[in-house]
């Protein structure tokens, strides 16, 4: 069996890979470069996951035009990345619209280009953001897109394995199956040492500390 897996180089993603290898697929690697602030970091732990899974290929996309769109702090330096605040009433300035489904959209193109069984992706609706696009009605929805979009002889079957999980019940997953979580990277804001105050890093930090488990990767001292 074959699958397509959005493999970011994030916690998520990385323990998602883990989980598809370990149900007997092969892998079709997919990242995304969108012109985010961590894009070189984020590339270089997407290959290194790839390459310890013997993944059976690992295909880069070029999106900087979420660059040329804006509207995101990811992938405009104009504006500064949101601190986590449990008390925020809307969406994080992190949100880059519409994301998930450009990205959905080229894993299907490259899923039924590869003959693939399935599309893998670590969208999560609990204890995060909000994002519209992690939602279960929107899955369900790209799921019929998928069907309706396709060859009649096509048969690719979407996953989302993390949507009703929080961040700490996918560290306690990622344990089980070994994950190197010195080779993956959540922050937003940096690439050397993390900022520790993003969203992505909140959510990291406390995901490990509610396991009693040290996190390996470096912050940034406050």
């Amino acid at each position: 069996m074959n699958a397509v897996c959005l493999l970011s180089g994030g916690m998520d993603s990385s323990t998602l890979a883990y989980l598809v290898k370990s149900k007997g697929y092969k892998i079709l690697a997919l990242h995304a470069n969108y012109g985010q602030r961590t894009e070189k970091k984020e590339r270089a732990c997407a290959q290194k996951i790839a390459s310890q899974l013997d993944a059976r290929d690992f295909v880069e996309i070029d999106l900087r035009y979420f660059r040329q769109f804006g509207a995101s702090s990811l992938t405009d330096e104009k504006i500064a990345v949101d601190r986590y605040d449990p008390a925020r009433a809307h969406l994080p300035n992190t949100y880059v619209p519409f994301r998930n489904t450009n990205l959905l959209a080229i894993a299907t193109s490259f899923a039924e280009a590869r003959g693939a069984d399935a599309i893998f992706i670590g969208v999560q609706a609990l204890d995060y953001s909000g994002y519209p696009d992690c939602r279960p009605e929107f899955i369900d929805a790209f799921r019929k897109v998928i069907t309706l979009g396709t060859q009649e002889t096509t048969h690719i079957e979407l996953f989302t394995p993390f949507i009703s999980m929080t961040k700490m019940d996918i560290l306690k997953l990622g344990t089980e199956l070994h994950v190197p979580y010195e080779h993956t990277w959540s922050c937003y804001q940096n690439e050397e040492e993390a900022c520790g105050t993003c969203g992505s890093c909140h959510f990291r930090r406390e995901a490990f500390a509610a396991l009693g488990m040290t996190d390996p990767i470096p912050y940034k001292e406050e």
